[in-house]
C-alpha cells in the first residue's frame, strides 16, 4: 500500500470558507463510495502503452481537479463562535493505492454495504473533530484484474450532487479534458439565514427527539428493480408519478410488513429534496455544498398498508412538492434558531423501527465515471450508517435495460427474508410456492396481514430446516 497527500496543481485561494447550516446539518463524516471497474479483455489492452488504471494517471488528474474544487484539499476548523467552517489551506487530499487478494467478482457480484467493505475499499480518517482532512481517495487492484475506485468525502463539503460533479470532473482530467466550463460555485452565502429569522413552518425532522431508536445490528442488500416490476409499481400508483415516489411508497410498505408494525403506529418517512432549482433566484447551476432539505411524511401503518399504493405515493409526492423557496428559507432559518439554543441536529442518532429514509440518486450522473478505461460496472455506497435508511439509483444500462432501478436498503437481519417476500411479491428466490395465492390481495391490508403471518412463520421453519435440501 502507497498513502499520499495530493496537493492543487495550481495555486488556490487561501481562504476560510464559511459552511451554511444546511452543511452543519449533515453527519459530521466521510460519505464512502465505490466505483468498481471490471478487466478489460486480454485482447483490448495489447500495444496499450500505459497500464491500466495507471495510478499516477489518476494522480496527476486528482491535483488540477483540486484547483477549481480546492475546499476538498482543505482542512475542517472551528472559526468564531465556534462554528465549524473549511480553512482552504490547500495542504491536499489524501491518495491511497492498494493491492487486494481478492478477485472483484468476489465482492461485486452480490455486493453488500459494510463496514469491512468500507475497510478494504475506501480510506478512513478520523471525521468528526477539527482537523481533519476532506477528500480521501483510494486505488485498489484486484487480483482479477479488475480496479475499485473508493471515495471519502466528507459530508459537509457537499451532497450527492457535488459529489458526482467533482468526479465527473476528476475523470474528465484523467482523459485529457479540461476543466468543465462551467466552474464549481463556492457561494454558499446563499443560504445565509435571514435577520431577524422567521420560521413560519413546522420542520420536526430536524428535532433530535425525532431520532430516539436504540442502535440495532443491520445488514444492507440491493434489491434489483426491473423494468417489469418497475411497471407494475409505477401502474399501482396515479399516472405520471415519479419513480422515486412510486419505488419509495413500495419500499415503505415492504418495511411495514416485514417489521410487523402495528396497524395503529405512526411511521414516518424522510424525504429529501435537492433545492438548488426551488429557491427564488435559483442557486448556480453548479453550486458546490450542501444544498438538500429534509421534509416528513407522517401516517399510520393501517394507511400504509391498507389504502392504494398511489395514496401512499402521493403523500410523498406532496412532501417533495411543498419544500419551494419560502419553505427551504424556513428550514435554515430554524436551523439557525436550534443553534443559538445550541442544539445539533445532526448528532449521532438512531430513527425508530417505525421510520424509513429514503435518498434518491435517480437523474444524477453515478456512472459518468470514465477515467479513460470505461464506465464502472457498478456504483454503491460502500458502508451505510444505520438501519431503516436506503438508496434508489439507477442501474448501469446494459445490466438494467435501460429502464430499472436498484434498491440499496439496510434492515435489521431477521427481517430480511420477510421483507424480500412482500417487496418482490413472490417473485423472489427461495420462497416457497404456496405463497402466491395471496398476490391478488396485494392492494389490500388483508394482504399485508396474511404477509405478515406467513412472513413469521417462514421465518421460523427456515431455522428449522437450515441444514435441509427443500424444493423452495
Amino acid at each position: 500500500m502507497k498513502v499520499a497527500v495530493v496537493a492543487p496543481s495550481a495555486a488556490t485561494p487561501q481562504r476560510t470558507l464559511w459552511l451554511s447550516n444546511l452543511d452543519l446539518a449533515v453527519p459530521k463524516t466521510h460519505t464512502p463510495l465505490v466505483y468498481y471497474y471490471p478487466a478489460p479483455p486480454a485482447a483490448e489492452t495489447v500495444g496499450e502503452e500505459e497500464a491500466f488504471f495507471a495510478p499516477e494517471r489518476l494522480r496527476e488528474a486528482l491535483a488540477k481537479a483540486l484547483v477549481p474544487f480546492y475546499p476538498l484539499a482543505g482542512r475542517l476548523a472551528v472559526g468564531r463562535g465556534g462554528r465549524l467552517e473549511i480553512d482552504c489551506n490547500g495542504e491536499g487530499a489524501l491518495f491511497v493505492v492498494a493491492k487486494a487478494n481478492f478477485a472483484g467478482e468476489e465482492i461485486f457480484t452480490d455486493f453488500e454495504p459494510s463496514p469491512e467493505a468500507r475497510r478494504l475499499l475506501v480510506p478512513f480518517a478520523a471525521s468528526g473533530y477539527p482537523p481533519c482532512v476532506l477528500a480521501m481517495v483510494q486505488v485498489t487492484f484486484l487480483k482479477c484484474g479488475g480496479v475499485a475506485v473508493g471515495t471519502g468525502m466528507h459530508h459537509v463539503t457537499m451532497d450527492g450532487a457535488g459529489a458526482f460533479q467533482f468526479m465527473r470532473t476528476w475523470t474528465g482530467l484523467a482523459r485529457g479534458l479540461d476543466a468543465e466550463a462551467s466552474p464549481p460555485s463556492h457561494e454558499r452565502t446563499l443560504l445565509r439565514s435571514r435577520s431577524p429569522p422567521h420560521v413560519p413552518f413546522e420542520h420536526p425532522v430536524y428535532s433530535p427527539s425525532y431520532l430516539n431508536g436504540r442502535p440495532r445490528p443491520f445488514v444492507t442488500r440491493v434489491y434489483n428493480v426491473w423494468p417489469k416490476l418497475l411497471a407494475d409499481i409505477k401502474a399501482a400508483c396515479a399516472p405520471g408519478v415519479s419513480t422515486y415516489c412510486a419505488v419509495t411508497a413500495h419500499l415503505w410498505r415492504a418495511m411495514c410488513v416485514a417489521r410487523g408494525l402495528h396497524s395503529d403506529a405512526e411511521t414516518r418517512l424522510r424525504v429529501p429534496a435537492n433545492i438548488r432549482q426551488r429557491l427564488r433566484p435559483a442557486l448556480p447551476a453548479h453550486y458546490f455544498g450542501n444544498a438538500i432539505v429534509r421534509d416528513l411524511v407522517t401516517v399510520s401503518v393501517r394507511e400504509v398498508l391498507s389504502r392504494p399504493l398511489g395514496f401512499v405515493a402521493e403523500r410523498i409526492k406532496r412532501a417533495v412538492v411543498r419544500v419551494d423557496d419560502a419553505f427551504v428559507r424556513s428550514v435554515i432559518d430554524f436551523l439557525e434558531v436550534e443553534s443559538e439554543k445550541g442544539s445539533q441536529a445532526a448528532r449521532r442518532q438512531f430513527m425508530p423501527e417505525t421510520d424509513l429514509w429514503v435518498v434518491s440518486w435517480l437523474g444524477m450522473p453515478i456512472y459518468d465515471a470514465d477515467f479513460g478505461w470505461g464506465r464502472p460496472g457498478f456504483v454503491a455506497p460502500a458502508q451505510m450508517f444505520g438501519s431503516g435508511t436506503a438508496y434508489v439509483t439507477q442501474g448501469p444500462d446494459t445490466d438494467f435495460g435501460g429502464g430499472g432501478v436498484s434498491v440499496l436498503f439496510a434492515l435489521e437481519p431477521e427481517y430480511l427474508h420477510c421483507f424480500q417476500k412482500a417487496f418482490y411479491g413472490g417473485q423472489g428466490r427461495r420462497w416457497p410456492a404456496f405463497l402466491p395465492w395471496v398476490l391478488p390481495l396485494s392492494n389490500s391490508y388483508l394482504y399485508s396481514s396474511v404477509m405478515l403471518v406467513l412472513c413469521k412463520c417462514y421465518g421460523l421453519l427456515l431455522g428449522f430446516t437450515s441444514q435441509l435440501s427443500l424444493p423452495w
